[in-house]
């Protein structure tokens, strides 16, 4: 089979059972906020907590500027660091030792 003859079969759903515009749209929903009652600022509120709750900003964030694999070790060395400094703070405080 040619590449377009692939090309077509692709993009023939009618040949495919299993596709249905309903099942695409469900498949991967993504987040969505209703708007009630025209209150579009509640819903952007809601929409922010969702993302906010997804770690989306988080993500933003780290994709903002290019970090090399070095960059990234290092980071993530100062984490564990970091983890370990608050686990051995937490264990003093609690049991003395």
């Amino acid at each position: 089979m040619s590449n377009y003859q692939s090309n077509v079969r692709f993009l023939n759903h009618s040949s495919d059972k299993s596709y249905s515009p309903e099942l695409k749209r469900h498949r991967n929903p993504g987040i969505s906020v209703e708007v009630r009652n025209n209150n579009v600022e509640k819903a952007m509120r809601i929409l922010k907590k969702k993302l906010q709750d997804d770690g989306f900003f988080n993500e933003l964030r780290k994709r903002e500027f290019y970090m090399s694999k070095g960059e990234k070790r290092r980071q993530a060395k100062k984490a564990g660091k970091r983890r370990v400094q608050k686990e051995n703070e937490k264990r003093l405080e609690e049991l003395g030792f």
